[in-house]
């Protein structure tokens, strides 16, 4: 049982920037492909990026793609995500996940935290 606690969330003007951090609690959190999603009041829960376990492959969603850099530090259990130029519209709880692949569907994977809450003001 893979446990992902996410922090670094909290309320930035449009345009700053955040770090969310999220650290696992297995040892072998390098097996594991890990994502974040996010999801906005009243709707779905949205890919926002993917890294594979040596990080040699990434993939992001359109709306993010050349704002939000994902990262992961197998070292420290540690997957990052940068979230530069912020816009309103990226206001949601942010969550992370884990799975040996590397989907886009939160269907997809079976272990999640509990979310961190990123609200970008206008």
């Amino acid at each position: 049982q893979v446990q992902l606690v996410e922090s670094g969330g909290g309320l930035v003007q449009a345009g700053g920037s955040l770090r969310l951090s999220c650290t696992a609690s297995e040892r072998t959190f390098s097996n594991y492909a890990m994502a974040w999603f996010r999801q906005a009041p009243g709707k779905e829960r949205d890919f926002v990026a993917v890294i594979s376990w040596n990080a040699a492959y990434t993939n992001y969603a359109d709306s993010v793609k050349g704002r939000f850099t994902i990262s992961r530090d197998n070292a420290k259990n540690t997957v990052y995500l940068q979230m530069d130029s912020l816009k309103p519209e990226d206001t949601a709880v942010y969550y992370c996940a884990a799975d040996s692949g590397v989907g886009t569907k939160a269907y997809e994977y079976d272990y999640w935290g509990q979310g961190t809450q990123v609200t970008v003001s206008s």
